[in-house]
């Protein structure tokens, strides 16, 4: 079968030819039925990026981690999911038998670092091999070819925002810094999960039409040395108790922490490695909380396609045949996409 791969950092992928692998006992082949594009591919073909982030990465590997298909074959040993069963693939890796596991932490594992499209083989290709069937995730009404992007991007901002739900009860305010991919979806989890008022922030104006189209009641264009005051002035002076940084550069981490009020939260989720240049005790919300972290659990994911298989979740996609790998690519890079990149491989 063909593959896209890649095969050194700081580099595009290449298109491969690998052998269609065989499940061994506890394993499990997936047939692919559309692999969601996600920026993190983009940043590892950044020439800048040289070197693997975590250890157990290993070259050349096939990318792609929003993943979503039907059960081929399975290995000696598996049990509960039949050939045929259409499945999505919760994106990060965990052992299930550690202390962060057993408490549905999954996403802080130590073998979150290195998995499937990160450093070992994953979805750009008709068939995937999974070493295990914990990240399987029975998919009832929704299309497989689609749901992809529901893996990463969804559960991602799942996580997100329910660890700040105790924070947005009737009359707070969630502001949402980036309505890209993630953002999107933060914008709907927030308003279908909770009563609070959404402002969505981002540079493109598309963008924030899009938000709006989503439920945002607020929107507001540009991130600067102003954001934190127009956004101070759309909450009545306090600021939010909630804010989530989709994009992670300099002036949004700097616009997010002055915009959370007394006591609220903001969380870092977007990698655009950005710092923050200024005295802590006059930034960080007072008596608030400031939290990053990579990944969701599987009930994040589970939480995600729950509201999805119940009408209350867009997953706006836009498909690309598996030729096209690069073009989608270049379109995600440069944000010309309203929605997620799904690409079909070939039979």
């Amino acid at each position: 079968m063909m593959a896209w791969r890649l095969v050194g950092f700081g580099k595009p992928p290449q298109l491969q030819e690998v052998p269609i692998p065989a499940p061994a006992a506890g394993e499990v082949l997936i047939k692919v039925a559309g692999n969601g594009l996600c920026h993190s591919d983009v940043g590892l073909m950044d020439p800048r990026f040289d070197a693997p982030p975590f250890p157990g990465w290993q070259l050349p590997f096939t990318l792609g981690h929003e993943v979503a298909g039907w059960v081929e074959s399975k290995g000696a040993g598996v049990s509960g999911h039949s050939p045929g069963e259409p499945v999505i693939l919760v994106a990060t890796e965990s052992d299930g038998t550690c202390a962060f596991c057993q408490a549905g932490m999954d996403n802080n594992c130590d073998a979150s670092g290195a998995g499937r499209g990160y450093g070992r083989d994953g979805g750009l290709a008709p068939y995937m091999l999974i070493r295990n069937a914990r990240p399987l995730i029975p998919l009832r009404t929704l299309d497989p070819v689609t749901a992809g992007p529901l893996a990463d991007a969804g559960a991602t901002s799942m996580h997100a925002v329910r660890r700040v739900l105790p924070r947005l009860g009737r009359g707070s305010t969630a502001v949402i810094i980036g309505a890209g991919g993630l953002g999107s979806f933060a914008v709907q989890f927030v308003r279908a999960l909770t009563s609070a008022r959404v402002i969505a922030v981002d540079v493109n104006p598309a963008r924030l039409e899009y938000a709006k189209s989503l439920g945002a009641h607020e929107r507001l264009q540009g991130v600067n040395a102003a954001t934190a005051a127009d956004l101070r002035k759309l909450t009545n002076g306090r600021g939010a108790e909630v804010v989530l940084d989709f994009v992670g550069i300099d002036a949004t981490i700097a616009a997010g922490l002055a915009s959370a009020r007394r006591a609220g939260a903001y969380g870092l989720v977007g990698a655009g490695m950005g710092t923050l240049a200024h005295p802590w005790f006059h930034l960080l919300p007072r008596d608030g909380e400031v939290f990053c972290f990579t990944g969701s659990s599987i009930a994040d994911l589970e939480a995600v396609v729950k509201l999805a298989e119940q009408g209350l979740l867009r997953n706006d996609t836009e498909r690309f045949s598996f030729g096209q790998v690069p073009e989608a690519y270049d379109r995600l890079e440069h944000g010309r996409l309203t929605g997620r990149a799904v690409v079909i491989p070939d039979a």
